[in-house]
C-alpha cells in the first residue's frame, strides 16, 4: 500500500468510527426514546430466552424470523460484565452499539478492500454519510444487524455465490428485507443454482433445528404476525389519512398488540388489507422484468443493482408498516450499486441520502409533533413518502433501461 492510500484508508476509517461515535451517542440525546426498542423489548426478549424463560418465535409467536433473536441474546452476553457498573439498561444499550458498530466494520473493510478502489471509497463515504443522516435508528433497531450482512453478501455475488447467498438467507431469517438482494442475485447471476442450494441449506437448516427445539406453528408466525397489523403512520398509503387527521376526519391511535402508532379512519383498514397482495404483486412485475434482462444477457453490473433497489423500495413503498429504519435497508444495494456502476448510482444514491435526512427529521426529532398531527411534520413525511415513489420510479426505469446486448459477466 502507498503512503497516499494508506492516508486515504485511514481517513475513511476515522470517518468510519466518528460517524458511529456521534450516531451511538444521539441515541441517548435526541427525544422519542431512538433506543426505545432495543431496551424495552429487545433485551426483556433476550433475558427470557437465557433464563429459561418463554423464548420467543420459538414458544410464543413472534414479529420476526427467528434468527433475529440470536444477536439480540449475542448483545445480552457481552452487556452482562457492564451490569454491576451500569445497570442492566445502559450496559445493554451499549453492547447493542458495539456489537452492531463491529459487524459494520466487518463489512466496511470487506467494502474497502476491493481492487475498484475509487467506486467503492465512494461507496463507503455514502455509507458514513447516510449514517449520520439517518441517525440512531440506523444503529438502535434488529435491522442494523442485517445491513452489514447484506453488504458482505452482495460484494460476495460473483467471488464466492455460495457463501454470498448463505449470508443473505441467514439475513433474511432476521428480518426479511435481505431475501429480496437474494431474488435479485438468483435472477441476475450466473451462479443461481448454486445460491438456490446454498440459501435452501439455510432454510432448512434453520427450520430443522427450530423443530427440534420445539417450534411448529411458531416457525411461520413471523408471516401471520405481519398480516394482522394496521396501517401505520409512516407508511407511504398513510400519507392521506396523516392529512385527513389534521382536520379530524381521521385518527392516530396506538396498537398495544403491536407496539405502535397506527391510523383509525374509515377506509384505513381497506387500504392495509390491498397492501399485502399489492406488495406481492410488484415485487413479482419487478423480479418478471429482471428476469427477461437475464434471459436476453444483461450484464451483472447493469441489471443487479437496479433490481435489487427497486425490489427493497418495493417493499417499503407497498407496505402498511413505514418504520424509520426501513430506510437503512436502502443502504446495501445503493452500496453494491456504487460498487458495480458508480456512473448510474449517483441519482439513487443522492436520493436515499435525502431520504435519510427527512426520515430523521420526522422520527425521533419531531414524532412527538407528528403524532398531533401538526403541519411540518407532516409535510416532511409526505415529502418523504413522495421521495420513495420517486425512488421506486428511477430504479424501475433504469432497470427497463439496462441494455439487453452486454455480455453476462462471468464468474
Amino acid at each position: 500500500m502507498t503512503r497516499s492510500a494508506g492516508v486515504r484508508a485511514a481517513v475513511l476509517w476515522t470517518a468510519f468510527l466518528l460517524a458511529h461515535a456521534v450516531t451511538a451517542v444521539a441515541g441517548w440525546i435526541y427525544p422519542s426514546q431512538p433506543m426505545g426498542d432495543v431496551v424495552l423489548v429487545y433485551e426483556p426478549w433476550a433475558a427470557s430466552a437465557l433464563s429459561g424463560g418463554p423464548v420467543v418465535g420459538v414458544t410464543e409467536t413472534w414479529v420476526y424470523p427467528q434468527l433475529a433473536l440470536v444477536p439480540m441474546v449475542i448483545a445480552k452476553i457481552l452487556s452482562l460484565p457492564l451490569v454491576a457498573g451500569l445497570g442492566a439498561s445502559a450496559a445493554y444499550l451499549i453492547a447493542w452499539a458495539v456489537m452492531v458498530t463491529a459487524l459494520d466494520a466487518l463489512a466496511f473493510a470487506v467494502l474497502t478492500s476491493g481492487s475498484s478502489a475509487q467506486p467503492r471509497r465512494v461507496a463507503a463515504w455514502f455509507w458514513c454519510g447516510a449514517l449520520l443522516l439517518l441517525g440512531p435508528i440506523a444503529l438502535y433497531r434488529i435491522d442494523g444487524v442485517t445491513v452489514p450482512l447484506a453488504v458482505i453478501g452482495g460484494l460476495w455475488l460473483t467471488r464466492r455465490p455460495m457463501v454470498a447467498a448463505a449470508l443473505l438467507a441467514a439475513g433474511a431469517w432476521i428480518k426479511i428485507w435481505p431475501g429480496a438482494l437474494l431474488v435479485a442475485a438468483i435472477i441476475a447471476a450466473r451462479a443461481r443454482v448454486r445460491m438456490l442450494l446454498a440459501a435452501a441449506l439455510v432454510t432448512a437448516g434453520v427450520i430443522a433445528a427450530l423443530y427440534l427445539l420445539g417450534a411448529r406453528s411458531e416457525i411461520v408466525g413471523f408471516l401471520s404476525e405481519q398480516t394482522g397489523r394496521g396501517l401505520q403512520i409512516e407508511a407511504v398509503a398513510a400519507t392521506p389519512f396523516l392529512w385527513l387527521a389534521r382536520t379530524g376526519a381521521a385518527r392516530i391511535e396506538y396498537s398495544f398488540d403491536i407496539l405502535t402508532f397506527q391510523i383509525a379512519a374509515p377506509g384505513a383498514e381497506a387500504v392495509g388489507s390491498l397492501l399485502t397482495p399489492l406488495m406481492l404483486l410488484v415485487v413479482v412485475v419487478i423480479a418478471a422484468i429482471g428476469a427477461v434482462k437475464a434471459l436476453r444477457r444483461t450484464s451483472f453490473s447493469r441489471l443487479f443493482p437496479p433490481l435489487a433497489l427497486s425490489l427493497v423500495v418495493a417493499l417499503i413503498v407497498v407496505n402498511k408498516v413505514g418504520s424509520p429504519q426501513f430506510q437503512a435497508w436502502l443502504f446495501a444495494p445503493v452500496i453494491l450499486w456504487l460498487v458495480l456502476d458508480r456512473a448510474r448510482a449517483k441519482a439513487p444514491a443522492a436520493i436515499v441520502l435525502v431520504l435519510a435526512g427527512l426520515t430523521c427529521l420526522v422520527y425521533p426529532l419531531n414524532y412527538d409533533a407528528l403524532l398531533r398531527a401538526e403541519f411540518l411534520p407532516v409535510l416532511v413525511l409526505s415529502i418523504r413518502n413522495v421521495l420513495l415513489l420517486v425512488l421506486l420510479a428511477v430504479g424501475i426505469r433504469s432497470l427497463l433501461r439496462a441494455p439487453s446486448t452486454s455480455p453476462t459477466l462471468k464468474e
